[in-house]
């Protein structure tokens, strides 16, 4: 039987008000971003295909000025709480900053 969305169990939502909640892509995707975004391998791994493929574009057009944008975005991911991570990058899809 299909539900249209609606559940009558738990929320298919994750709990974020645990402290012990550790995001399992967070440290990855900030590395990425820190020492492979010019091949904006950062956006590959947290599933933003296209977003990637700019990336690189970018990077061949400005002969690698543009890879400070993965650089920036390593270090905003790796000092957001986890929580806020998850949110943001994974349930919310926010593809850029």
């Amino acid at each position: 039987m299909e539900t249209y969305g609606y559940s009558n169990g738990p929320s298919q939502n994750q709990n974020f008000s645990n402290r012990n909640y550790r995001s399992e892509k967070k440290l990855a995707a900030g590395l990425l971003g820190i020492f492979a975004g010019i091949v904006g391998a950062n956006k590959f791994y947290l599933g933003y295909i296209n977003q990637g493929l700019i990336q690189i574009v970018l990077n061949v057009c400005t002969c690698g000025a543009a890879s400070v944008i993965p650089l920036i975005e390593g270090i905003i991911y790796l000092t957001m709480s986890d929580e806020q991570f998850d949110q943001t990058y994974i349930q919310n899809k926010k593809a850029w900053f």
